[in-house]
């Protein structure tokens, strides 16, 4: 198999499973979802340092050392990612899975918005009316909801900001994961002390498959993400842009037929909206990758989902 193909099959495998994620987390019932965002960060790190152990890829931490501001910019990175996967695990278990694609529909459009307004990109006109189109979107969706849908907007702001300081550190995906993971885990390890002490926690007290999938949370979160960097390494930016709308495809269609979440004619609307958006964005991305290099022109955002 030549080394394209097996990118499409490492890319398309990992948001197959980011896209069949939500039942995963439904089975971690009845376990809080601050408690499963603790276990996926403790058991993240041990199955990452596992594989770091197997392939010994340890140079990175005396890199750490040396540089302070790489390791502020990680902690940074690991507090979003925090807030990503927590927002994540509620909008799953209350039963708000189409609001959680919807943010991961959106996430492209607030990743191009950022390198506006943080690192001051030029947007073509094709690009502006993207973004008019996925504004009205919001707000078509704000009115159908009767708020702002804030899952979705907290999961696209979080995983925007978390892109854009990942772009800038440039870890690679385990290094960066088991980073962020280690400087998580000690407030994930308190928070379970604390839940133990207070009998609340269901590690243990309930059936042995409910553990066993607590402590596979972090291969869970692993897998998809080792897959999507050996995509990564492989193809064209613009196919991993197309990619990465499987998995809120899969978890649109998971909300809507599986779980029967209700989708009534003006969101079915706005996310028609959002979905012109995205249609208008990434045909002007492609075809512009076609042509030479432009200084002013911004790269098509990868979204690393939940």
């Amino acid at each position: 198999m030549s080394q394209l193909r097996l990118g499409y099959v490492f890319g398309l495998s990992a948001y197959v499973l980011w896209g069949f994620f939500p039942f995963y987390i439904k089975l971690l019932r009845p376990s809080g979802p601050v408690e499963i965002l603790a276990h996926r960060v403790i058991w993240s790190v041990v199955f990452v340092a596992l594989v770091l152990a197997v392939t010994r890829h340890w140079a990175f931490l005396r890199r750490l050392v040396r540089q302070p501001r790489l390791l502020a910019g990680i902690t940074a990175a690991a507090a979003l990612i925090a807030i990503n996967w927590g927002t994540y695990i509620y909008g799953v278990n209350s039963d708000r899975v189409v609001e959680t694609a919807l943010g991961y529909f959106i996430n492209p459009l607030v990743v191009v918005l950022l390198g506006v307004t943080v690192l001051s990109e030029r947007l073509r006109t094709v690009q502006w009316t993207a973004l008019g189109i996925g504004g009205l979107a919001v707000v078509v969706l704000a009115i159908d909801y009767g708020q702002p849908p804030y899952i979705a907007l907290t999961l696209a702001l979080s995983f925007g900001g978390y892109s854009l300081l990942k772009k800038r550190l440039g870890l690679p995906a385990a290094e960066g994961l088991f980073v962020e993971s280690a400087l998580l885990a000690l407030p994930a390890l308190g928070y379970l002390g604390w839940l133990t002490w207070h009998s609340g926690s269901s590690f243990g007290n309930g059936s042995a498959g409910h553990t066993l999938l607590l402590v596979f949370a972090g291969a869970a979160t692993a897998i998809p993400l080792l897959l999507f960097a050996g995509a990564a390494n492989r193809l064209p930016l613009t196919s991993l842009g197309v990619l990465q709308y499987t998995a809120p495809i899969l978890q649109l269609g998971l909300g809507v037929l599986v779980f029967h979440e209700p989708m009534p004619p003006a969101r079915l609307a706005g996310f028609a909206l959002v979905w012109l958006a995205l249609i208008v964005f990434t045909v002007d991305a492609i075809r512009n990758a076609r042509r030479p290099a432009r200084s002013a022109a911004p790269i098509t955002p990868v979204a690393e989902p939940v």
